[in-house]
């Protein structure tokens, strides 16, 4: 872009020292550089600060004390979102035992081995299951490690309890007394529907009961007339219990009644701490279907920084007007797909084929910690964003992770941004938290990863949706970008 100026000026200058009767021919040389400009155009990196962000070292790590939002999560329908081992978490100091990048990013590929299975029609869901059960069972989730929580209220009278929330997953469920097969160590005393006002068991010749088919992916059993679910991860986790109705509470003003859930009584693998999990799939026996009559079949999230707090909103109440909205299709079932068209570096669009994207296809999901991009596409983002990142000493990567900084000398830094172009020609900037993951000052890596192969389904994950505002709207089919959501 300097060159493009240097040249401009130089004839700029010959012009006003030329003769009358030189001056055409110069006008005409303007003319032809402005067209080799415009045919250069693609090529040519534009080095303006919108560009570019400019942020401190410091800001890369997550404070140790809590910084809440200062947004109203207060609106109707609208929950508290917290990073499950951050300080805003009720649980961080108390029986959840922080996780370690490496552990983070193992559970990790489990979740997105999972998903991949579920879109894929030549592996069976048995086969997938059955080469997964051998793992040891290690603290944290059985859905990915790098996810949210929020707190409702379960029963007559109410009960708290905090559930990770997951839009890979539909039916709610939690453990509940008397725990007849295994229950995990929770923070929250177990759910005892014999406690409750409201409870009820659900019968094996309902409706309700068959349709536990499609939210779970496996039939449902009847003990004495009873309806029982179950639920197999792709890490061999399984919870499986009652299928009931109560009421759910989620604000003072907020009631479900006769909210259909699982009611686990045999909850074994890698779950830890919580008290289960809120489905926010497709599915009509998702919260957001059972809720739709009340909000709309309309939800919103923000999730924050592991040290700050974000919301997950049902309803369109006090959506942001800065919202772009892009189509979103179904796929696996319940998955949110979404169509993928460029990539951006520093503001120049990358030489993908079109043909990419369209080929792997991609889902956006709450709970994979890390994007996942054909390999070809993140040749190209990696090899874009080595060439405006060249001030900074490369350092060795990791397992996923092969493009690392080592930042130790540096108390501030420029990076490029990186865009996204969606279907219906909605462009998103991934924000700035969403960049980089970072084990320390000396290894500082680019947050995206390749699949294996240019086939294999491509996965928006949340560090890449963290501070947005991102709106799902099921009955237009359109999920929505805003940035600054937390905030």
């Amino acid at each position: 872009m300097e060159y493009v100026k240097v040249q401009k000026r130089s004839i700029i200058e010959k012009v006003e020292m030329s003769s009358p009767n030189s001056l055409v021919l110069l006008l005409c040389s303007l003319s032809l550089y402005l067209v080799l400009v415009a045919a250069r155009k693609e090529f040519v990196v534009d080095t303006s600060e919108d560009n570019y962000h400019t942020l401190r070292l410091t800001s890369l790590f997550p404070s140790s004390t809590c910084n809440p939002s200062n947004k109203d999560g207060k609106k109707r329908g609208s929950l508290e979102v917290v990073h499950k081992h951050g300080p805003c978490s009720k649980f961080s100091k108390d029986i959840v035992k922080p996780l370690t990048i490496e552990e983070i990013i193992t559970q990790d590929q489990l979740r997105v081995s999972s998903l991949r299975a579920r879109l894929t029609t030549n592996t069976s869901k048995q086969d997938m299951l059955d080469s997964k059960t051998t793992l040891p069972a290690k603290s944290g989730s059985t859905i990915g490690s790098g996810n949210y929580i929020v707190t409702v209220g379960f029963g007559t009278p109410k009960k708290d309890l905090t559930l990770i929330f997951d839009t890979g997953s539909d039916l709610t469920w939690i453990q509940c007394q008397p725990c007849a097969g295994e229950c995990y160590s929770q923070q929250e005393p177990i759910f005892d529907p014999s406690m409750s006002t409201t409870y009820t068991n659900i019968s094996c010749t309902s409706t309700e009961c068959s349709a536990l088919n499609s939210a779970t992916g496996f039939e449902p059993d009847c003990i004495t007339s009873t309806c029982v679910y179950t639920i197999k991860y792709g890490d061999g986790s399984v919870t499986t219990g009652f299928f009931g109705k109560e009421k759910l509470t989620l604000s003072s003003i907020d009631i479900v009644d006769n909210f259909y859930f699982g009611c686990g009584q045999d909850n074994e693998g890698l779950f830890k701490g919580f008290a289960g999990l809120l489905g926010l799939g497709q599915d009509k026996l998702s919260i957001v279907s059972q809720a739709a009559n009340k909000y709309g079949n309309v939800f919103s999230y923000c999730l924050p920084s592991s040290s700050s707090t974000g919301y997950l909103t049902f309803g369109n109440n006090g959506t942001s007007s800065k919202v772009k909205y892009t189509p979103f299709t179904t796929l696996g079932g319940s998955l949110y797909g979404l169509e993928l068209v460029d990539l951006y570096v520093g503001g120049t669009k990358l030489t993908i084929s079109p043909t990419v994207f369209k080929t792997s296809g991609m889902i956006i999901d709450s709970g994979t910690v890390i994007t996942r991009l054909p390999p070809t596409a993140y040749s190209a983002l990696r090899e874009a964003f080595m060439a405006q990142m060249t001030d900074y000493p490369t350092t060795t990567g990791t397992d996923l992770f092969d493009t690392c900084y080592d930042l130790s000398n540096f108390q501030s830094i420029k990076v490029p941004t990186i865009g996204v172009l969606w279907g219906a020609d909605t462009h998103v900037d991934v924000p700035l938290s969403g960049i980089f993951i970072v084990y320390d000052k000396s290894q500082v890596c680019l947050a995206f990863a390749g699949n294996d192969n240019d086939n294999a389904i491509g996965i928006w994950g949340n560090t890449q949706q963290k501070t947005m505002d991102v709106v799902y709207d099921l009955g237009a089919k359109k999920i929505g970008f805003a940035s600054g959501g937390c905030a």
